[in-house]
């Protein structure tokens, strides 16, 4: 039985072109810039977010932790949301690893941050205090429900850190989603931030890779660190050519995914006993959780859901999340949502 796996968009599997492009790849030494496919990767993502350069690293999470480090010395203070990825689950790396210390602030609904907020959290000049030094921001927000920013906040939110002296980094891993939902030009929603990094290996099929976009001597200080944290490979392209795949042939296509979580939520609403997030699916997730009538926990649920071929995301007690992508298609959407209603009736 082939498996519906909606656990999350990191799942997806390369794509037969991605493969051909791999095996294919022109590969040079990239330690020491000489691989064409990686540079050529680096050029073209940058090109797309209206940066100057861009910095090809194996993940997200250590293209967030080179960008911090890039932007903030030891002691230096980040200001990022209390449900954003790097404060959840990056290890603690900023703190652990480059004596960064954060606020937190509580995400709104949409998972920005309140100006009010970041502007009540900039440091004085005291010596008693650490130095305010970055803002970081998450397009779009993974634990508020795949939600989204518009320019307007991303230019209101920049503005004000700029004012006080503070960089901007944001988390856009699913960057390309918010692009798809807002009609936009991924370009415009990172426009006035210094920073952003966008991962390959979701909702866009490479098997491996993020890329740390800005100006050039940003990317020369974060390309320091990124040696330092072991992250410089020798022949990537083999890798980046996947990601130029990526880039070029899955962002138009992200729509899709959209519109199936649309179908997926909407087919569950019909499930009763489920209880769905009010709203459609911002982008391509579902939150949904058991109502009172149904007696059992999520994981008991996610396991009969297994037995059906269906794999989902636990995010709490009895809450799960669904992530849409590539390879579930209308037959997996009408799948998982007749395995929901067989679980739940028991």
């Amino acid at each position: 039985m082939e498996l519906i796996d909606l656990r999350s968009d990191t799942v997806t599997r390369p794509t037969p072109e991605m493969r051909a492009a791999m095996a294919q790849a022109e590969v040079g030494d990239d330690v020491y810039g000489e691989d064409p496919t990686v540079n050529r990767l680096q050029e073209l993502a940058a090109s797309m977010l209206g940066k100057q350069a861009g910095l090809f690293l194996p993940s997200g999470t250590m293209g967030n932790l080179a960008a911090v480090l890039a932007h903030c010395g030891r002691g230096d203070e980040v200001i990022l949301g209390n449900r954003s990825h790097t404060f959840l689950y990056e290890a603690g790396g900023i703190s652990a690893l480059g004596g960064v210390h954060s606020c937190q602030l509580p995400n709104q609904p949409d998972g920005s941050l309140a100006l009010e907020d970041i502007r009540a959290a900039i440091r004085a000049d005291d010596p008693h205090q650490p130095p305010t030094r970055l803002l970081c921001l998450e397009n779009t927000h993974n634990r508020c429900g795949g939600t989204y920013q518009a320019p307007e906040y991303s230019h209101e939110a920049a503005g004000l850190a700029h004012a006080h002296g503070l960089q901007v980094h944001l988390d856009g891993a699913r960057l390309f989603n918010a692009a798809a939902a807002l009609g936009r030009d991924a370009a415009a929603l990172v426009e006035p931030l210094d920073s952003v990094t966008v991962c390959l290996s979701k909702g866009l099929c490479a098997p491996v890779g993020s890329v740390l976009c800005g100006s050039k001597q940003f990317i020369g200080k974060a390309h320091r660190v990124r040696k330092m944290l072991g992250g410089g490979m020798r022949q990537a392209g083999i890798l980046a050519a996947a990601g130029i795949v990526a880039l070029e042939n899955m962002v138009h296509r992200l729509g899709e995914d959209h519109a199936r979580a649309r179908r997926l939520a909407d087919g569950l609403r019909q499930v009763e006993g489920l209880e769905l997030e009010a709203g459609a699916p911002a982008t391509n997730m579902v939150f949904l959780g058991l109502g009172p009538s149904i007696p059992m926990t999520a994981r008991q649920a996610a396991a009969g859901l297994e037995e059906r071929g269906v794999l989902v995301g636990v995010v709490g007690g009895r809450r799960f999340r669904l992530v849409t992508h590539y390879w579930v298609d209308d037959a997996g959407v009408e799948r998982a949502v007749s395995a929901f209603g067989e679980v739940v009736k028991g």
